[in-house]
């Protein structure tokens, strides 16, 4: 679950760079208030620990993750 969300927040974040990239726009910015406001700098933050979060996706054996969701299945 927590795999999917930090993936979840981490597609925001390319989308946001994406567009700074492209138009120059920065949508969090222009939602929460400029880059300096408090909230739109939690949302950098959140968004930069779940690409943290990500990078142990990269290391982890695929195989392993598929035994353990499916034994939480079959405890459920």
């Amino acid at each position: 679950m927590l795999d999917k969300i930090a993936l979840t927040l981490l597609v925001i974040g390319g989308l946001n760079w994406g567009s700074i990239g492209i138009f120059q726009f920065d949508i969090v910015a222009w939602i929460f208030g400029g880059q300096t406001g408090i909230v739109s700098r939690i949302i950098y933050i959140i968004v930069g620990l779940a690409a943290i979060w990500c990078i142990s996706l990269l290391f982890r054996d695929t195989g392993e993750v598929a035994k353990d969701e499916s034994l939480s299945r079959n405890n459920a």
